[in-house]
């Protein structure tokens, strides 16, 4: 039976990971008009169906129904040039009492229209407004609740296990290759904090991130949605001896699997367990774990909070391994490709973590 290692918190991803992928700037209620009860409309600035980051999120907000809520979705494409009046449009309206949004290219709408709208709640995921009131927020965004991932933790496990697994020639086929990559999004501190983080756990499992750890970014116009781009620069890593490869970029990192079914070599899911979220069987096949930051699962907690009155807005809040927000997968896959004793260092790994024992550099 799987068994996901968030080290604790709610999880409620996978169950609702549904193969969404609508169209950009859809508007689309969930479970009907649920007269009545509190209404949280999730504002994306792309879509659903990138079976990681947004559809995580979802997924904790659609388990939220069960506590009392009606959910509606709203899915702003890849247009940047549409996001702010998109965000004016859902913020205008009168068929919500929380506006959710995630990511740091949000953070600046949230600031704007949040105190046009006192009587709203906001919740921000994966970034924060300024609560100073010097950029936007004549509150202080006090309806605001903004809550970070310390992603770089969960990535120094990735990194650790990169190394053991490339060092100790665990993976079979890729035995000959030294080398391990990471592909991010674009070069923004979010995405920046995962690389860090990575290359320190990769150095502390003795290797060296200098020649051992491929870095590249996809960039362009739409950087977390462009599946042909990551395929083409995880082929490339593949090419010059990367055993695996993880995206750190969105719907782009899809590329990256198909990539690793035709190069027969491996990958790391991010944000949500893509062993079960890809639907090609091949695909995940490739995934040694995931490395989750658990959107869904601090979003579920917001509204379990928010209901209850005990959810702090106002002030910014950050959730790593020692909080549950982020964490690895722990599967019959995981079983299978990592051995016994390297299992339970990562679990060593990432007590110390949790515990304080071991710090992690950061981006930020």
């Amino acid at each position: 039976m799987n068994k996901i290692r968030i080290l604790g918190a709610v999880t409620a991803l996978s169950a609702v990971l549904v193969g969404c992928g609508a169209s950009g700037g859809s508007d689309t209620a969930s479970s009907g008009s649920n007269s009545g009860k509190p209404r949280i409309k999730f504002v994306i600035n792309g879509t659903l169906g990138d079976r990681s980051f947004f559809d995580s999120a979802y997924a904790g907000l659609k388990k939220a129904e069960s506590l009392g809520y009606s959910l509606k979705v709203v899915e702003l494409g890849s247009d940047r040039t549409k996001w702010q009046s998109g965000f004016e449009d859902a913020a205008s309206g009168d068929d919500y009492d929380v506006l959710a949004a995630g990511t740091v290219d949000t953070a600046g709408f949230i600031s704007e229209l949040a105190p046009e709208y006192p009587d709203k709640k906001f919740w921000l995921f994966d970034s924060t407004v300024d609560y100073t009131g010097k950029n936007g927020c004549s509150n202080k965004c006090a309806n605001v609740y903004s809550v970070t991932f310390k992603q770089n933790e969960a990535a120094y496990l990735a990194g650790f296990l990169a190394e053991k697994l490339v060092a100790g020639k665990a993976l079979p086929g890729a035995t000959g290759d030294s080398k391990v990559g990471v592909m991010g999004g674009v070069k923004i501190p979010v995405i920046e904090d995962f690389v860090v983080g990575f290359k320190a756990g990769f150095k502390a499992a003795g290797g060296n991130p200098s020649s051992g750890v491929l870095v590249q970014y996809v960039g362009g116009g739409n950087p977390f949605g462009d599946p042909a781009k990551g395929k083409e620069i995880a082929s490339s890593m593949y090419e010059q001896g990367a055993a695996l490869v993880w995206p750190v970029a969105g719907s782009s990192g899809l590329g990256v699997f198909e990539s690793a079914v035709a190069a027969k070599r491996y990958t790391f899911g991010v944000d949500s367990d893509q062993s079960k979220t890809l639907t090609d069987p091949a695909q995940q096949q490739t995934v040694v774990t995931s490395i989750l930051k658990n959107a869904g699962s601090a979003l579920y907690l917001a509204a379990k909070q928010n209901k209850s009155g005990s959810l702090a807005y106002g002030k910014p809040a950050a959730v790593g391994l020692t909080e549950n927000g982020v964490g690895y997968v722990d599967n019959a896959g995981f079983e299978k490709l990592v051995p016994a004793a390297l299992r339970t260092e990562l679990k060593n790994q990432a007590a110390k973590i949790a515990s304080g024992a071991v710090t992690v550099p950061s981006a930020f």
